[in-house]
């Protein structure tokens, strides 16, 4: 009994040890417990317009995708030929490479080591694959119905917009798995074309525009951010007008979904900011922090 009260605080007053008896409840505490209460010391304070601008990249991945699905429609309604997409599309590949070079006067490309050659044969060997598988390409799916087709398609493309690396930092984001249900979806709906050169067209015209335009897309929103917002919004622009020509009601949709996303999404962002209500204090788990500096002289 002697070491029990000598354990025992007789001061009366509650101290959060642990080691020490004290005649209080278990799970008392007094008034200079929330004392070290904190709210909303991680809180990031955003800006409309840098919210605005940030918006940008899934806008351009929709209007890829919108660009994707109406050059498709004109092909299938044979309203667009495969030689002058694809000689269109080249051409513009061709401009797009020149610029992701002159972006950054060729640091990035010294940086990595890639040389023009080694550029040139990765294109050629491209083609020349694509071409040639395109028949199988064009009868691969034949005994799968067209329905089915579309259904596969819709939900391949929405994937790669899920998936899609849109510069956050999520489990969810996968750059690979994105491109590789795009490509599926174009490799799906091509095979819904009257001829193989249909096929082979639609299937580089993916590449193009899913693969090449988005390096192009970060490395201008890096380097030259007002050039970035003015080609976001003629792309968005050219989208909707390509889609205005299939279903005026589709382009309504989409022009109210882009100005959602780029005007609505980022004021309700900021709004919300206002309930957010995180507590910290001495209840948090602990969190050890070791100096590994010494490790390192």
């Amino acid at each position: 009994m002697g070491s029990l009260r000598a354990g025992t605080n007789t001061a009366g007053r509650w101290r959060k040890v642990l080691y020490e008896r004290q005649p209080f409840p278990d799970n008392y505490v007094d008034r200079r417990f929330l004392e070290e209460l904190r709210k909303n010391i991680y809180v990031r304070h955003y800006q409309y317009w840098a919210i605005v601008f940030e918006s940008g990249v899934l806008i351009q991945q929709l209007c890829s995708v919108c660009t994707f699905v109406v050059i498709w429609w004109y092909m299938d309604e044979d309203l667009l030929t495969p030689q002058w997409l694809f000689g269109t599309s080249f051409l513009a590949s061709l401009i797009g490479y020149v610029f992701f070079d002159a972006i950054d006067l060729g640091a990035g490309r010294r940086i990595n080591g890639r040389t023009r050659w080694a550029d040139l044969k990765s294109t050629l060997v491209f083609i020349a694959f694509t071409y040639g598988f395109s028949p199988v390409l064009k009868t691969l799916t034949e005994s799968i119905s067209t329905d089915t087709i579309y259904a596969m398609s819709v939900l391949m493309l929405l994937g790669h917009l899920i998936f899609f690396d849109y510069g956050a930092t999520a489990a969810i984001v996968s750059s690979t798995l994105s491109l590789n249900m795009a490509i599926f979806a174009s490799v799906c709906l091509a095979s819904r074309l009257p001829r193989s050169l249909h096929a082979f067209v639609m299937v580089t015209f993916a590449i193009q525009i899913f693969a090449l335009w988005p390096s192009l897309q970060k490395k201008l929103k890096a380097q030259t951010p007002h050039c970035y917002t003015v080609v976001t919004v003629l792309f968005a622009v050219s989208a909707t007008a390509g889609l205005l020509t299939i279903s005026g009601i589709g382009a309504l949709l989409f022009t109210l979904l882009l100005l959602a996303i780029s005007f609505l999404c980022p004021y309700y962002l900021i709004r919300l900011q206002l309930f957010k209500d995180n507590i910290h204090g001495p209840w948090d788990e602990a969190e050890i922090k070791e100096d590994l500096s010494h490790f390192l002289m």
